[in-house]
């Protein structure tokens, strides 16, 4: 089967999804979860398909740029899903759905770049999921932190839209941002020491930079961790640390594969 039903089908529900979800907030109305979550899950399923069509080649796993962002949004949607049946984060998937629908068509319409197929070992296999997992909850949590940015501004200046008034209040979205913090630089921990354990040279010249941001990344969550547990820190400063630790931790992750599979290239 070719990619391009699958992608166009996810991309269609996604932006279904999008337009009901923003539809009934800006009604003041609560969306139907159980509709929402299906248009979700059936919207993951053909997401998970083109995935599976794109990546999948004879010499072994495909991720190049734009298959590694389509994945990690994957990842960030079906966490989020997931959370959705125990947590009030369904307010999440307004800005996730976009993302997931951007990067589908992306991953199928944009051209491949130059990184060879990747066939390697369980070890080196384990640190890539334990890595995509670890920036899929970091991404959840900078969209939290996001949110929370925007409900604080609107509550403080007295005119909260329809979307805040679906809002949980701010010390539970607070307490949610702070928790994916914790997933995420726990499995960011995972994923350094994995590849500390089986790739061979976390130094060599084409992972010298990923390397030294990552640490870089994992450094300022740690601080911020840190900071909320021993200093209390809260609202503007919370997001500001949350916000600088995911820019380094994009940087490292998608600013290496672009430089890589299209700049050096050209």
């Amino acid at each position: 089967m070719h990619p391009l039903l699958p992608s166009l089908a996810a991309a269609s529900l996604y932006a279904g999804a999008t337009f009901y979800q923003g539809l009934r907030l800006s009604q003041r109305s609560t969306p139907d979860k159980r509709l929402l979550a299906l248009l979700g899950v059936l919207a993951l399923l053909f997401h998970g398909a083109s995935l599976f069509l794109q990546m999948s080649q004879a010499s072994g796993l495909s991720l190049d740029f734009f298959n590694a962002a389509s994945l990690i949004a994957f990842a960030v949607i079906a966490l989020t899903l997931l959370a959705c049946s125990r947590i009030p984060v369904e307010n999440l998937l307004l800005l996730l759905f976009p993302l997931g629908c951007l990067t589908v068509l992306l991953a199928q319409f944009m051209p491949s770049g130059t990184l060879q197929s990747i066939n390697e070992a369980p070890g080196i296999l384990a640190h890539i999921l334990l890595s995509i997992m670890a920036y899929g909850m970091l991404t959840i949590a900078v969209f939290q932190a996001l949110l929370l940015l925007l409900q604080d501004h609107q509550l403080k200046h007295k005119h909260p839209s329809g979307l805040i008034k679906n809002f949980p209040p701010l010390q539970t979205m607070e307490s949610l941002l702070f928790g994916f913090l914790w997933a995420g630089w726990i499995l960011l921990s995972l994923s350094l020491l994995s590849g500390a354990i089986f790739i061979d040279d976390l130094l060599a010249q084409h992972l010298v930079h990923k390397t030294i941001l990552s640490f870089f990344a994992w450094a300022v969550f740690a601080v911020l961790l840190w900071g909320r547990h021993q200093l209390g820190w809260r609202g503007h400063k919370a997001i500001r640390w949350t916000l600088a630790g995911f820019c380094l931790l994009m940087l490292a992750y998608f600013g290496s594969k672009l430089v890589r599979e299209f700049i050096l290239h050209i």
